[in-house]
């Protein structure tokens, strides 16, 4: 049987979410591209979207599963954990499909860069020297590495905003 006085910790609520968001990160990844909305201004914003409300559920399963109580450390934490397991995901996916499923993508890729540039009427050897710089950088491990970081880090400045929100401090702890 299990304890009643077990409580949920920040690691596991950390697993479980961030792995959901992954997965959530994969789907729009494959439905951006497959339906051809890579690149479109909009598409930028839902994946911030979707960690802001994966985060509030996350916050406020360990506060349910728990005592009631978040600390923001705790939220902080949960959030930034969150957001390593899910871009361990979403890295680990990027680079499958990157290395062995579409080779073009980063080619891809660079072409929808250099178009946007023209249509911004930047000039041919601003263009060509931000292509050369971007071609040093494109390879599938770097982007699945450029890819963790990138989630940790948007992710713990995620985290520093919704856990102002959803803390609630165990009164019994304050001094």
């Amino acid at each position: 049987m299990e304890d009643q006085n077990e409580q949920v910790t920040v690691m596991q609520v950390a697993i479980k979410w961030g792995l959901i968001l992954g997965i959530v990160s994969i789907v729009l990844f494959l439905a951006f591209y497959f339906g051809g909305l890579m690149g479109d201004s909009w598409t930028g914003w839902l994946g911030p979207v979707f960690s802001i409300i994966i985060m509030f559920l996350a916050h406020k399963e360990f506060k349910d599963q728990g005592n009631g109580f978040m600390s923001y450390g705790q939220g902080l934490g949960l959030g930034t954990l969150m957001s390593a397991v899910s871009g361990a995901v979403s890295s680990v996916f990027t680079y499958i499909y990157i290395k062995f499923i579409n080779a073009d993508y980063l080619v891809e890729l660079l072409d929808m860069t250099r178009e946007k540039m023209e249509e911004q009427g930047q000039g041919e050897d601003q263009i060509d020297a931000a292509m050369g710089m971007m071609e040093k950088f494109m390879s599938a491990e770097i982007t699945a590495g450029m890819s963790l970081l990138g989630a940790i880090f948007i992710g713990f400045l995620i985290a520093l905003v919704v856990s102002a929100i959803t803390k609630n401090n165990d009164p019994s702890l304050e001094v």
